[in-house]
């Protein structure tokens, strides 16, 4: 990382200057990527020693440790103000006044084997006032941008030398000026909504530790209106007796703080201040980092080319159904597939070097590991493509329906015809390709079309080629050519064009499990235009009983049995549908379609906006992630909109009392 000595970062706060670096003496690391009305601090992080002292100190690492604060800068690391101490407050305590900072003995141990001389101690005394300086430049600067301030003075604490119940947060007050009453109850608020895995958690005011640390009261006798928050956490995040850390809980303080932070700062401002912001996510700041820029780039680059669609498609399944009907529907049909042309355990191990765990924001961080998680799933179904354990991959990336998917499902296989299900196939794939053209005109995007006969789909939208592919020798009825066409281009084709241009890629590979959320806009759209059939609510509820099938074990000819004899699904259809879920060796990616319907359907009967949803193949788990991102001006909002979500045509209304029955 880029140094600098402490007088130029005292200049570059004067100036206003973005910057993250450490200083040129290694004692200090700070960040600034926007100017924010308040400043996080982690004082006892750090815990180096320089190199004429380590051979003096008479404490091991871990006794230091033991002392110190560990990961509290990771609490704090997602927003855009952060001081962290490097060194060990064993050098020099950066929470104690200059005159005792530097300990001779400290908890009933001797920290030194030999006494400092005075260039020793006057080196680390330098380093506790060039500190101060820069707090002090901070402070100033607060106060003369937003008129107030706060800083959040995060320490730590080893709990399991005291006797009884100790809260997991401790702030101390007994320094604050007692106007600033309201603001300390308001933090212990919003600290106490704080969940914590396995852990119960409180939050007192003074209860075991009072504010006395030497921050508070520098601040406090220089700045009347800059407020400290010293929080001391329970080393409920490690195992203070053998150092070990837990990132479950680290992970989840963070995330905590992040909320916490923002809501109890966001009320500071309009109570002390004159600073106006429209929205709360605006005070994490809106810049891309290079360390985030730098994991999606790496990310994007390793999996950009990874259709799943591309290998799992059958490359026999028309001969396959040719012997499956001379067979008289009893021999299982034998697929083939295209061979795989991934080294699949060497790409696994290029996704877990990814250093996602750099990524400041939790929120963030934990949408790229859920992202590299999800391609670990699809190469594990990949590299079992065709063998009994495809089955178990697909289960573990897609899942399986529950039981009101089956309700759901059956619901609509049962409900009598709100229609004439008679609809006359007069349209070509010449007329497909022309009437998609004119959508994406309409769009005003331009992308690839081929016919494959490769394909189980009538048409498939290939993300990363930019290509529709429709299946040789289909037919539509007119109404089912528009209902397929506000599908895939109106949603498909419309993320796929929304991600290119994000400045993050990872919107174009694809977020876990976006088929749910994707479809159900897919689906959506079909309804919306007016063209959603009842034959098309009946092939989702199909498709439902059908991955049922799969998942209980049964054979190709079991499935297609219960699609065409017990469900009434004519043949074709019966054995695409049954083709569609037993490729691979068990592909049960079709439930989501209803499920996803469902849920993307309540959304828009409740008047949630649908927009941020179109920015690129986005799952509706990390909707809050993608909102605050584009808030914050990380993410551009999507430029192309499904066209008849805005445009709708009028529902029919047995197609509204039918949906009015899905649980």
């Amino acid at each position: 990382m880029h140094k600098l000595s402490i007088d130029q970062i005292i200049q570059k706060i004067g100036r206003e200057e973005l910057f993250e670096v450490v200083s040129s003496d290694n004692s200090l690391k700070i960040k600034i990527l926007e100017y924010v009305p308040y400043v996080c601090t982690a004082i006892h992080n750090g815990g180096n020693l320089r190199e004429p002292l380590k051979d003096k100190c008479a404490l091991n690492e871990y006794e230091r440790w033991y002392e110190e604060d560990p990961h509290t800068v990771d609490f704090i690391r997602s927003f855009p103000m952060v001081i962290e101490g490097l060194d060990s407050r064993y050098e020099y305590d950066l929470n104690r006044a200059p005159d005792v900072a530097v300990m001779e003995e400290a908890w009933g141990k001797n920290v030194w084997s030999a006494p400092l001389i005075t260039e020793e101690k006057t080196e680390s005394l330098r380093k506790h006032t060039d500190f101060y300086r820069v707090i002090e430049a901070l402070a100033k600067k607060l106060e003369s941008k937003f008129g107030s301030g706060i800083f959040y003075d995060i320490h730590s604490y080893n709990y399991k030398r005291h006797e009884g119940e100790t809260p997991v947060f401790n702030i101390g007050t007994e320094r604050v000026d007692p106007k600033y009453k309201k603001d300390t109850q308001r933090w212990q608020k919003e600290l106490s909504k704080i969940e914590l895995p396995y852990i119960e958690n409180t939050s007192k005011i003074n209860d075991i530790f009072y504010g006395r640390g030497y921050l508070l009261q520098f601040i406090g006798e220089r700045f009347s209106n800059t407020l400290v928050l010293a929080t001391e956490v329970k080393k409920v995040y490690c195992d203070e007796l053998t150092g070990e850390s837990f990132p479950k809980v680290i992970d989840a303080i963070q995330e905590g703080f992040k909320t916490a932070i923002i809501n109890n700062t966001n009320a500071f401002i309009k109570r002390h201040t004159d600073f106006k912001v429209k929205r709360k996510s605006e005070l994490l700041g809106g810049s891309l980092n290079k360390i985030l820029l730098d994991v999606d780039k790496r990310l994007y680059k390793l999996v950009r080319g990874f259709e799943i669609l591309e290998y799992v498609n059958p490359i026999n399944m028309e001969q396959e159904r040719k012997r499956f009907y001379a067979s008289r529907f009893e021999q299982n049909p034998t697929f083939k597939y295209r061979q795989l042309e991934l080294d699949t355990l060497g790409l696994k191990r290029q996704l877990v070097e990814i250093p996602v765990e750099n990524i400041k924001d939790i929120h963030i961080q934990q949408m790229y590991r859920d992202v590299i998680q999800a391609y670990m799933d699809k190469i594990d179904m990949l590299s079992t493509l065709g063998t009994d354990k495809f089955l178990y991959n697909s289960l573990r990336y897609f899942g399986e329906p529950s039981e009101k998917d089956i309700d759901n499902a059956r619901f609509l296989l049962y409900c009598p015809p709100f229609e004439d299900t008679h609809e006359e196939k007069n349209m070509s794939i010449e007329d497909a390709t022309k009437f998609f053209r004119e959508l994406g005109n309409e769009y005003g995007f331009d992308f690839k079309i081929r016919v494959s006969e490769k394909v189980v789909s009538p048409a498939t939208v290939l993300n990363a080629k930019k290509t529709v592919v429709l299946k040789k020798g289909a037919m539509f009825s007119e109404r089912s050519l528009k209902s397929l066409g506000h599908h895939e281009i109106g949603v498909h084709m419309v993320t796929t064009m929304n991600s290119n241009l994000q400045p993050l890629k990872v919107f174009s590979i694809g977020l876990p499990r976006n088929t749910l959320t994707q479809e159900g806009l897919a689906v959506l759209s079909e309804m919306m235009c007016g063209h959603l059939r009842y034959r098309r609510m009946r092939e989702l509820g199909y498709r439902v009983f059908a991955v049922r099938s799969v998942v209980r074990g049964d054979s190709f000819v079991e499935t297609f049995d219960l699609l065409n004899s017990d469900l009434g699904l004519e043949r074709d259809l019966a054995f695409n549908l049954a083709t569609r879920v037993h490729r691979g060796g068990g592909f049960t990616k079709e439930h989501l379609y209803l499920e996803g319907f469902k849920q993307i359907l309540k959304m828009y009967q409740n008047n949630e906006p649908l927009d941020n949803l179109l920015i690129g193949k986005t799952s509706l788990q990390y909707l809050p992630t993608i909102n605050e991102m584009i808030e914050r001006g990380l993410l551009n909002k999507p430029k192309y909109l499904t066209n008849s979500f805005y445009n709708p045509a009028e529902v029919n209304a047995n197609l509204k009392y039918v949906l009015s029955g899905l649980k």
